[in-house]
């Protein structure tokens, strides 16, 4: 069946939407997860809907059992054929390998059949380019995920602004980045607040384990810190420290599925929290799960630049542990600004409040489970999401 030209505006009509995103090349579970729910939530829809992937022209294939990047990416295909195959898309995904000019995948003989009659093409992450072949899809949207440092990118590379500005439509999960108190850099896109997507059928409801772990999957630094106008933007391992003597502050285990090479691993040992390689719980996206439904609670700082900013950004991963009736206690980015803190999703500002909130969840442990579960179904429901993602991408006037 043919798609309907999105400028009917229609969206009872079904159109043809290609999801770009990061699963070949960061064959990762809980990473899949950001980008999965985008394409399972817009099929719910009843929407037309392809995976596609390019390799981008450098070295970015991520290998989990070597712990390499390279332009090889057997192992990324084998990961999300089988991952796609599991949730009944295996017909639906094609990967261009730049490197050798080359389409891997189920839709790789038909790929240029998708592309000219697709409707919109949803760049998740901005992680792909758009190349020539993606510029004639009408509606191009870009999905920033990392606020302050995206447009701080934009601000200071030529070169990623001009590639931003292939998009028409641009959305952030800086939902704060039109409030007098988030100062996110202005790089003069048209931006607009969304938030993560949740497929409620994917996520299970389990009985949390009252005596768990408190938990979180994490990289100490992403990348390296950013400077722009006489600011310095860090990673998690700038917000971190203030809360490093938590365990022996409170009575909870804490163990952190931690990642990057600068992460110290002695040191918060020695404070009594437990490190442990992250690729293990993120081998597939049901061992992700898996690691998740064990947990008691999430507790998790944030990147420093989302913080200083107050952005309002908000993780797709303690989305997760909400869905799975886990409680989370995380540092507020300014997202206590637009969802409701308190039951179910704790935020806090500084040590006296992460403490409050692990006394609040071990007190009225069931209440909290509850409240997470029905919060993220209540605020990051992918009907409701992506419902109003397209909605207000039809009713947008396009860059």
């Amino acid at each position: 069946m043919a798609a309907r030209r999105p400028d009917s505006k229609n969206l009872n009509s079904q159109l043809r939407i290609i999801v770009l995103g990061y699963l070949v090349r960061g064959p990762i579970g809980g990473l899949a997860w950001h980008y999965l729910q985008y394409l399972t939530g817009l099929a719910g829809l009843n929407h037309d809907v392809y995976f596609i992937e390019d390799s981008d022209d450098y070295a970015s294939c991520y290998n989990p059992t070597t712990h390499t990047m390279g332009v090889d990416p057997t192992y990324g295909l084998q990961f999300i054929n089988t991952t796609l195959e599991q949730l009944g898309f295996e017909n639906r995904w094609a990967y261009y390998d730049a490197h050798t000019d080359t389409w891997h995948g189920s839709c790789a003989d038909k790929v240029d059949q998708i592309l000219a009659s697709a409707d919109i093409v949803i760049n998740v992450s901005g992680v792909n380019p758009l190349r020539p072949w993606m510029l004639n899809i009408p509606v191009r949207v870009l999905i920033d995920t990392d606020p302050a440092f995206t447009q701080i990118r934009h601000l200071t590379d030529p070169k990623a602004l001009e590639l931003a500005k292939r998009h028409t439509h641009f959305f952030t999960f800086g939902h704060n980045i039109d409030l007098p108190i988030a100062s996110i850099p202005d790089d003069q896109l048209p931006w607009l607040p969304t938030r993560q997507p949740v497929v409620i059928e994917h996520w299970p409801l389990t009985p949390g384990p009252i005596d768990g772990k408190f938990t979180s999957v994490m990289q100490w630094d992403s990348y390296s810190q950013q400077e722009y106008n006489g600011r310095v933007f860090g990673m998690k391992s700038s917000t971190f420290m203030p809360y490093i003597n938590l365990p022996s502050l409170c009575h909870v285990e804490f163990e952190l599925a931690i990642g990057s090479a600068t992460a110290p691993r002695a040191l918060l040992e020695s404070k009594g929290w437990s490190p442990i390689n992250p690729l293990v719980p993120t081998r597939t996206p049901w061992t992700y799960q898996a690691f998740i439904q064990q947990s008691k609670a999430e507790f998790s700082t944030a990147k420093h630049g989302y913080v200083i900013t107050r952005s309002g950004w908000f993780s797709e991963r303690s989305c997760a542990y909400m869905i799975s009736g886990r409680p989370i206690l995380v540092q507020d980015t300014g997202f206590s600004e637009w969802l409701d803190t308190g039951s179910g999703a704790l935020a806090f500002n500084n040590l006296d409040q992460a403490l409050a909130g692990i006394d609040d969840i071990n007190n009225r442990y069931a209440f909290h489970c509850q409240a997470a579960r029905e919060l993220a179904i209540t605020e990051f429901n992918s009907t409701k999401v992506l419902s109003e993602l397209l909605d207000r991408t039809m009713s947008q006037t396009p860059l």
